[in-house]
């Protein structure tokens, strides 16, 4: 039994497809597939029912599949403790983001953090929070930045900034010059959102449900960047976090003023996950920067 046949079989169950499995591995689907089937000839029982393109996990399965996550841990953990052994100025950090908060949020952060710690590589994976909270269980990922609260308890989260929502409208807009507004005074226009398994959709979907507002929603899109375009050729109004605010022409960005209008941002890691010295710094530094730059936006 190998490692790898391990981590392709956690792959195969977490994606519920060999072709997507192979995609993430990084490894063409019918090796994966053979390796698969290698490690189901070794246990002497079948891991998976095969249903066409997609598969489901067979009673075997699901109880193979805590046992294999397990000494995936164990063997992530012991990879991290024997760099902990070495100084902190060395070290491999692996760090996940949404995409509301990677290129708003990261970039200065990962710059400064480089600068103090030279020798620790940190890289970024920018993805949704159902994928990213899986790569955390497949501790293929050392913490995660993301929109909290994870309805999960094998996590820990660390809250870091409670952030602020705006309305952003076009220019010629009735509400353009407001210093404030609330959620009900565009109760009637037409919405843009983002798609779908952005978790900043459920944040402004919730402000409006406790706003008693049912969005017109006539645009989704996966990038704040398309709609702020399309609120600036004035198809309609949208939504965003303080941090993804900008300059840009056609759009006026107004605070609102609804209780609980703000979001939630932390850093989320496996309970069981080793913490090495490197990564206990980043998190430092997160906090750190995140205190010294967004201090003042201390919600009650």
């Amino acid at each position: 039994m190998q490692l790898h046949q391990l981590r392709y079989f956690c792959a195969v169950a977490n994606a519920g497809s060999f072709t997507r499995a192979a995609e993430r591995e990084h490894v063409a689907q019918p090796s994966l597939s053979q390796q698969v089937r290698k490690l189901e000839d070794e246990l002497g029982a079948r891991l998976f029912d095969r249903l066409g393109r997609r598969v489901r996990l067979t009673s075997f399965g699901h109880t193979f599949l805590l046992r294999a996550e397990a000494i995936l841990r164990e063997v992530s953990i012991a990879k991290r403790e024997i760099e902990e052994m070495s100084a902190m100025e060395r070290g491999r950090i692996v760090v996940g983001a949404i995409p509301t908060v990677a290129p708003y949020f990261l970039p200065q952060r990962l710059a400064s953090f480089a600068a103090e710690f030279p020798g620790v590589h940190v890289s970024v994976l920018e993805d949704t929070t159902p994928v990213l909270l899986e790569r955390l269980q497949e501790a293929a990922i050392d913490m995660a930045l993301m929109a909290l609260p994870v309805p999960r308890d094998q996590f820990v989260c660390q809250e870091l900034l409670r952030e602020p929502l705006y309305l952003v409208v076009p220019r010629g807009h009735r509400l353009a010059g407001s210093s404030k507004v609330r959620l009900k005074q565009v109760e009637n226009d037409s919405f843009l959102l983002l798609k779908e398994g952005h978790c900043f959709r459920e944040n402004t979907l919730s402000a409006c449900s406790r706003a008693k507002v049912q969005p017109n929603v006539v645009f989704e899109s996966g990038q704040f960047a398309t709609i702020l375009a399309m609120v600036a050729a004035n198809t309609g109004v949208s939504v965003v976090p303080e941090m993804a605010l900008e300059k840009r022409d056609g759009c006026c960005f107004i605070p609102i003023a609804d209780e609980g209008a703000y979001r939630r941002v932390g850093v989320v890691q496996l309970k069981q996950h080793f913490r090495s010295r490197s990564q206990r710094a980043f998190l430092r530094h997160l906090q750190q920067t995140t205190r010294d730059q967004e201090g003042h936006l201390e919600i009650a």
